[in-house]
């Protein structure tokens, strides 16, 4: 695989929005290239100018070609766009299952209220899975072929999920302290193959024409969906105070949920086994057989044409203008990258990544839990809907605005701020008790995290204009600010416990 072949036409804002995974398939791909000398960036002002031009120019297709419309879908293309999405299901679908049972499973393991501290601390160092399969793709090429790999990450997550179906409520004294080491060792582990599939599974998608890899994220667009759909099927299960035996005080009572966690990772586990059968289905299938559709993406020299490169003359051509533009000499893409544009996006990039990712979720059960174990279960559920809600909606109104990113940026962080404040002040934040708390505290993390998407993925579009150096600088902002946000807040919440957790019926915030 060369660099040519790892292009990311998804993150364009024509495309599917799910683009920040493809940083790690550029890794990949950066480990892959063999040293060839001088091998220069693409042009970035030809590219500029063809989209100018492409905005301006009719394009037509040849005459004696047929309409791309009026070709007919065959069942084998069907077949191979199902596996491909059920194959991107399994990419992300353990992670925010995680997320979403969290309002379950935090009242019965001793962590209690640091739960998601520790928890984002586990995903941020995930990321060491996809650095070792980058460093042992770059030191030891050819050594390790993606469809082994792709079978041993997903045949252990599969059993990882079961693992954890059975043994999630185990503990273990740890320094004096029970912790839940089962339940932590078994979402770590989940963690890494997650991180890890992003630099195996876009790779292999790779093999295929463009269409099919649109599929994939659209498949890793469930991962998230399918989740919480279960999720809100299966509620939380509501609290009652009742007097205990003496008549003097009041003591907890939780109705169970329509299913317990043990049914929720069962599930998770299936679908991480449906995502693996695809994948076994789709290698047999692809052997069967090339798949229709548009011909791969053709590499030559340094530039990379496709059908949608330039606009085309009635013979099918590309148009002499744009001839000249192509063959103008590549402009030196490292030094013009760093202007103080792009800085700004980066920098607004990983302060968004460092809120969504590090520092709100950590606190998420202190904003949350004060208004009720149902607040938690909204917040965290229609929040993460809320995130590939916002990249579809990019699909169709993208802001390229520095201003306007400027300003979603701020008012996300509004709202973040509230959050924070709430988390602060628990367990007696302000409303707590009322309906109204508790539709603030849910709309304000449904909102939060859906600007903070869309930023994200209009960052990350802009970014991707500017070559594969910026996609990869744009990965490194997302990580950085991911693991900043989780390291500084997870000493904060669970060592100096600045963060003050309640007892059910016990405090009363209404006195």
């Amino acid at each position: 695989m060369s660099m040519a072949d790892c292009t990311f036409p998804m993150c364009t804002t024509e495309g599917n929005t799910f683009c920040f995974s493809q940083v790690y398939a550029l890794l990949y791909c950066v480990a892959h290239e063999p040293e060839a000398p001088q091998r220069q960036e693409p042009d970035v002002e030809r590219v500029l100018l063809l989209g100018h031009r492409k905005e301006n120019t009719p394009k037509t297709l040849p005459t004696d070609s047929p309409p791309k419309m009026a070709a007919a879908v065959s069942g084998r293309d069907l077949v191979t766009h199902l596996l491909v999405a059920l194959f991107g299901m399994g990419s992300w679908a353990a992670v925010n299952g995680l997320w979403v049972e969290l309002p379950v499973v935090v009242r019965e393991l001793p962590e209690g209220w640091n739960l998601p501290a520790y928890l984002s601390v586990l995903i941020a160092f995930g990321n060491l899975g996809p650095i070792a399969i980058t460093l042992a793709h770059r030191f030891a090429p050819g050594k390790f072929k993606e469809s082994y790999l792709i079978y041993a990450i997903q045949g252990l997550s599969v059993l990882a999920a079961a693992f954890l179906a059975a043994f999630w409520r185990g503990q273990v004294w740890i320094g004096g302290e029970l912790h839940s080491l089962p339940f932590l060792l078994l979402a770590f582990i989940l963690a890494f193959f997650c991180c890890t599939s992003n630099v195996t599974f876009l790779p292999f998608m790779y093999q295929f024409p463009q269409l099919y890899i649109r599929t994939f994220f659209i498949g890793q667009g469930l991962s998230a969906l399918f989740p919480c759909v279960v999720a809100l099927g299966q509620g939380i299960g509501q609290l009652e105070c009742r007097n205990n035996s003496f008549g003097n005080a009041t003591e907890p009572y939780y109705f169970p949920e329509s299913f317990s966690a043990d049914g929720f990772f069962g599930f998770l586990s299936a679908l991480l086994g449906i995502s693996m059968l695809s994948f076994i289905c789709l290698v047999q299938w692809k052997r069967r057989g090339p798949a229709s559709g548009p011909s791969k993406r053709q590499s030559t020299g340094d530039s990379i044409t496709s059908e949608d490169s330039y606009p085309l003359r009635e013979n099918g051509t590309p148009s002499g203008d744009d001839m000249e533009i192509t063959q103008k000499p590549p402009v030196a893409a490292a030094t013009s990258f760093w202007t103080g544009r792009n800085i700004y996006l980066l920098g607004l990039l990983a302060l968004s990544n460092a809120l969504t990712n590090g520092v709100l979720p950590s606190v998420q059960s202190y904003s949350c839990l004060p208004y009720g174990r149902m607040a938690y279960h909204l917040s965290a559920v229609l929040s993460n809907i809320a995130n590939p809600m916002a990249c579809f909606l990019a699909m169709f109104v993208m802001c390229r605005s520095s201003l306007g990113l400027g300003l979603i940026s701020g008012l996300g962080v509004i709202f973040g701020t509230y959050l924070m404040v709430l988390a602060v002040l628990s367990p007696c934040p302000p409303l707590v008790g009322s309906v109204a708390g508790v539709a603030l505290v849910v709309t304000c993390w449904i909102l939060f995290l859906g600007l903070f998407s869309y930023l994200k993925v209009a960052i990350g579009s802009l970014l991707h204009e500017a070559g594969h150096a910026a996609l990869l600088w744009c990965g490194v902002a997302i990580q950085a600010g991911s693991l900043v946000g989780a390291l500084v807040m997870f000493p904060m919440v669970s060592l100096y416990h600045l963060f003050q957790s309640g007892q059910d019926c016990v405090d009363s915030c209404l006195a």
